[in-house]
């Protein structure tokens, strides 16, 4: 969820120079924003400031860098605060693995597709919005069907939402991209299916690797 939306958007836009410190910055930021998390919910324990702080400082300084380069990029920035705000705040208040964390979460990173695209020169902003929707789809798919394997197994609340999310996904993927109805189409068996099986968390991390490919490679080719 960290790393496929920046790629895909490096990879629509094709790679420049400028997607470095783009790549350090969102590396950076990210843990910058896990630390934060920590922290808040140890209720703002001095131990857990340090790794605060450092990680915020190398996040600021590759954010400066990126915008030097292409001062343009800010117009993005207010894109992030309301995803940033929930996790944080769903952080303070020890939910952060709440579904709508989580939502808001995956939401947030998949608008990094729209960010690399733009600093690697792109124009077609339909596309690029179109393949943020897809990562951010999938990844809220994906955050209900690992809740219905782990967290909330057996739970027929989220067993249905998650089917229902996925079937609806492919639906509205038929007129906007339709070679990706396939794999949305077999992503919504699995998560029919699989929950009435015991799965691991390592064997759910797995496959969700071999899916996050496939996706990703199938939107870049038919978007």
């Amino acid at each position: 969820m960290l790393a496929t939306p920046l790629l895909v958007g490096i990879l629509a836009a094709g790679p420049s120079w400028i997607h470095v410190p783009l790549t350090a910055f969102w590396f950076l930021g990210h843990f910058a924003f896990f630390a934060t998390g920590l922290w808040l919910k140890a209720r703002r324990k001095p131990r857990y400031r340090r790794p605060v702080i450092v990680y915020t400082a190398g996040a600021v300084a590759a954010g400066v860098v990126t915008l030097v380069a292409d001062p343009g990029l800010i117009r993005w920035a207010p894109l992030f605060v309301l995803p940033l705000g929930i996790g944080l705040a769903a952080s303070a208040i020890r939910d952060e693995r709440s579904l709508w964390s989580g939502i808001s979460t995956t939401v947030g990173s998949s608008l990094m597709t729209l960010v690399a695209f733009a600093a690697g020169g792109g124009t077609d902003f339909a596309r690029a919005w179109l393949l943020a929707g897809v990562l951010a789809v999938y990844f809220a798919g994906t955050v209900l069907y690992v809740k219905t394997l782990i967290r909330e197994r057996g739970s027929q609340p989220y067993y249905w939402l998650s089917v229902v999310t996925h079937g609806l996904a492919t639906l509205a993927l038929i007129p906007l991209a339709p070679a990706l109805t396939p794999v949305f189409a077999a992503l919504t068996a699995r998560a029919a299916i699989v929950p009435a099986f015991r799965v691991t968390p390592k064997q759910a991390g797995i496959g969700e690797i071999f899916s996050t490919v496939i996706v990703a490679l199938t939107a870049l080719l038919a978007v």
